[in-house]
C-alpha cells in the first residue's frame, strides 16, 4: 500500500510542475535534462504534508536515534517544521549567513553540545547541501549521523555522505520516478532512457585517498569543443553531399527536415514551395503518391523548387536488398530516384553489398546515403550490435555514406550527419508504435544534427507557422550545444 501511495505522490508532483523535463542548470553547475523543483509544494499544503509524512515514516522504519531535526535551508525548512510540530519534536534552524547583530549565531534554537541532529532535505545531487549543513552543526557541538531526503537524483550523494560518516536515506530515487512516469504514459521510453543515461554518465562522487578509496580525485569535467556546421563543412574527409547540407544549414540557420508524407504530387509541390525557406531537407515517400501521380515532369518541378529555396531532397526509400537489386531500384523503375533525390537511406541488414550497389549509381552523381542505425518505432530491433555494425559499415564506405538515421549520436566522427525522425514539440507516441521526442532532446542532449518532423507540421492549422516554430527550436538547441561545448 505504501508503494502505491508513493507512486500516486510522484504523479502528483508532476501535476504541480515539481518535475520538469528540459534543460536546467544544477547547483553543481551540471546541465541536466530533468529538474526537481519541490519549492512549489509550499503552495500545495496537502502534498507538503504528505511529503513530511513520508520522511517521518522513514525515520521510524530505520529506527533512527536523534534529539533534534534540522531542515536544509530553505526548501526543507517547512518540511522539518511540519514534522516537529505534528510530532512535538525539537528543531533547530541553520542560517545560511550569520547576522551582523544580536547573537550572530549560525544555528538558532535550544540544544546541548553532544546531541544528535537528523538532517532533512528535499532533493540531492552530490549531497553537498547536506554536508554544508552538517559542518555548521558540527561547529556548534552537535552530531550528525543520518539524513533523510525525499528525492535522490542518484548521482553520488549516498556514497559521498557515507565517506563523511553520514547515512543518507532516500524516499524516492530518480530511477523509481522515471519508471512511474513511464508506466503512466507521462513520458516516453526515449525520454526515460535519455535521463537514465545522463544520470549514469554524471556521477558526482568518485572515491579517492582522502575519502577512503584509492582512486585519484576527479578533475573538473571538460567538454571537448564541438565543431559548428560551418567547420564541419570544411573537413577534408567530409562527404560532398554532407558538405552541401552543412553549408545549407548554416546559411539558412535551419536543421529542420520536413517529412512530406502526402499522397498528391500537386500537394507535395505546394508544400515544398511553402516550407522551402524554413527547411534544409525535404523528405519524401514517392511510393505513397496516388497511382500515376508520379511523372518525370513532377520530379523535375520538385528539383526546381529545391534549387529555388536552397534545400536538399531526401527520398526515404529504406533500401534493403542485395546489391544488384538495389542498384536497379535506385537508378531505374518507375521513380528513377537517383535522377532527382540528393539523399537516400538504407538498412544495414543485407550487408556491405547493398552499399556497393547503391554507390555504383549514386557516387558518380554526387549523391549521398544515410544508413539506418536506429529507428524511432517502439520495439525496434535496430539497437546494440546492429547499430555498431551500421556505424562500422559507414566508416568503411564513407565515400558514399554521409551519415545516419538514428535516435541519438552513434559516432563521434564529425564528418557524419545524424538525422533523427519522430520529433514533436512534446514527447509521446501514437497508436502504431511511433515514439516522439523533442527538438531540444534530439539536438542538445542527444547530439544529433537534423530533426525530421512530419505530423507536427502537416497536421498544424498553419503549416508555415509550425515549420518556423520547429526551425527556431532546433536551431536554438544547436546554438546552445555549440556555445556550451568546450567550457
Amino acid at each position: 500500500m505504501a508503494d502505491v501511495c508513493l507512486d500516486t505522490f510522484i504523479l502528483k508532483l508532476q501535476d504541480v510542475n515539481a518535475v520538469k523535463f528540459g534543460e536546467y542548470k544544477l547547483k553543481s553547475g551540471i546541465m541536466t535534462p530533468i529538474y526537481i523543483d519541490l519549492r512549489v509544494l509550499v503552495s500545495h499544503p496537502l502534498l507538503l504534508n504528505q511529503m513530511s509524512k513520508f520522511i517521518y515514516q522513514r525515520a521510524l522504519k530505520e529506527h533512527l536515534k536523534f534529539d533534534l531535526l534540522c531542515g536544509v535551508p530553505y526548501t526543507a525548512l517547512p518540511i522539518a517544521t511540519i514534522i516537529c510540530s505534528t510530532h512535538e519534536l525539537p528543531m533547530v534552524i541553520r542560517r545560511k549567513e550569520a547576522k551582523n547583530y544580536g547573537t550572530k549565531r549560525m544555528v538558532e534554537g535550544s540544544f546541548k553540545e553532544g546531541e544528535t541532529c537528523l538532517i532533512i532535505e528535499d532533493t540531492v545531487t552530490s549531497g553537498a547541501s547536506i554536508l554544508e549543513t552538517a559542518e555548521v552543526l558540527y561547529k556548534e557541538g552537535l552530531k550528525v549521523t543520518d539524513a533523510i531526503v525525499l528525492m535522490d537524483r542518484e548521482q553520488g550523494a549516498v556514497d559521498m555522505l557515507a565517506s563523511k560518516g553520514i547515512r543518507l536515506h532516500p524516499i524516492i530515487s530518480m530511477f523509481r520516478l522515471l519508471d512511474v512516469l513511464k508506466a503512466s504514459d507521462r513520458i516516453d521510453a526515449l525520454t526515460a532512457q535519455s535521463v537514465r543515461e545522463f544520470i549514469l554518465a554524471n556521477n558526482t562522487f568518485r572515491p579517492n585517498k582522502e575519502n577512503g578509496g584509492d582512486l585519484p580525485a576527479p578533475k573538473r569535467q571538460c567538454v571537448e569543443r564541438e565543431l559548428s556546421y560551418e567547420d564541419r563543412a570544411k573537413l577534408p574527409n567530409v562527404h560532398p553531399m554532407a558538405k552541401t547540407l552543412f553549408t545549407v544549414m548554416a546559411a539558412k540557420q535551419s536543421n529542420l527536415c520536413v517529412s512530406a508524407d502526402v499522397t498528391s504530387s500537386e500537394e507535395l509541390l505546394k508544400l515544398a514551395d511553402l516550407l522551402g525557406p524554413k527547411i534544409c531537407l525535404l523528405k519524401t515517400h514517392v511510393d505513397i503518391l496516388t497511382v500515376f501521380d508520379f511523372t518525370e515532369v513532377f520530379s523535375q518541378k520538385l528539383k526546381a523548387v529545391a534549387e529555388k529555396h536552397n534545400f536538399l531532397i531526401f527520398e526515404d526509400r529504406k533500401f534493403a536488398d542485395i546489391g544488384n537489386t538495389v542498384k536497379h531500384q535506385y537508378e531505374g523503375g518507375l521513380y528513377r530516384i537517383s535522377s532527382w533525390s540528393h539523399v537516400v537511406n538504407a538498412h544495414a541488414v543485407p550487408g556491405a553489398g547493398l552499399v556497393s550497389g547503391l554507390a555504383s549509381v549514386g557516387k558518380p552523381l554526387g549523391r549521398g546515403c544515410l544508413l539506418i542505425a536506429q529507428m524511432s518505432s517502439q520495439g525496434s530491433l535496430a539497437t546494440g550490435s546492429y547499430t555498431e555494425a551500421a556505424v562500422k559499415m559507414a566508416e568503411e564506405h564513407s565515400d558514399f555514406v554521409m551519415g545516419f538515421i538514428c535516435g541519438s549520436k552513434v559516432t563521434k566522427r564529425p564528418e557524419f550527419v545524424h538525422m533523427t525522425p519522430g520529433v514533436r514539440m512534446t514527447a509521446g507516441g501514437d497508436t502504431l508504435g511511433q515514439q516522439y521526442t523533442t527538438p531540444l532532446e534530439v539536438i542538445f542532449h542527444k547530439g544529433c544534427d537534423v530533426i525530421i518532423v512530419g505530423r507536427g507540421i502537416l497536421e498544424a492549422s498553419d503549416r508555415l507557422d509550425a515549420a518556423e516554430a520547429y526551425r527556431k527550436s532546433g536551431w536554438e538547441a544547436y546554438t546552445r550545444r555549440i556555445t556550451q561545448s568546450g567550457q
